[in-house]
């Protein structure tokens, strides 16, 4: 097993020292499900999913891109990047569930796979806040990085 990166030679918590490394093409993607209670999907889609407050799609789309942008100031031993791209997809998959997709790219020495992480959790939770009056048994899971590339090591999920 590999060791933990956030530790210094005094196993105290430390920002990974990136000074050493070559600037590359990163990206991230990672993936959000929100689960749905059928009457909460009904009345959505019953309005083209605007609610009082707004477009919930779109909503949730700018919540991430804002979140994925200030990852640095909200995970403590996260480098603060200057994120090249960010794009949030939110669609249906299956009957009761959505699907969020954030992808974040930059050229840097560092990943963004925080950033997409982020990014995704916070649409899922800005969808949860949009809804909570018709439910509070909407479920956020599997929060998941599904791939990356640029690094040291690329990685897909299947």
């Amino acid at each position: 097993m590999t060791e933990f990166s956030h530790l210094n030679q005094n196993s105290q918590p430390s920002m990974v020292d990136v000074g050493g490394k070559k600037v590359t093409h990163r990206k991230a993607v990672a993936q959000c499900i929100v689960a749905l209670p059928e009457e909460v999907l009904e009345a959505l889609q019953k309005d083209d999913f605007k609610t009082k407050k707004g477009s919930v799609f779109q909503t949730a789309i700018i919540a991430g891109i804002m979140a994925a942008k200030k990852t640095g100031d909200l995970i403590p031993l996260c480098h603060p990047l200057g994120l090249h791209n960010c794009e949030i997809d939110v669609k249906l998959n299956g009957p009761k569930e959505i699907i969020i997709h954030c992808t974040a790219s930059i050229e840097a020495k560092t990943g963004v796979e925080m950033e997409a992480l982020t990014g995704a959790s916070v649409a899922a939770l800005t969808i949860y806040d949009m809804c909570k009056a018709l439910s509070h048994d909407i479920v956020i899971k599997e929060v998941r990085l599904m791939e990356k590339t640029g690094g040291k090591s690329d990685f897909q999920r299947q």
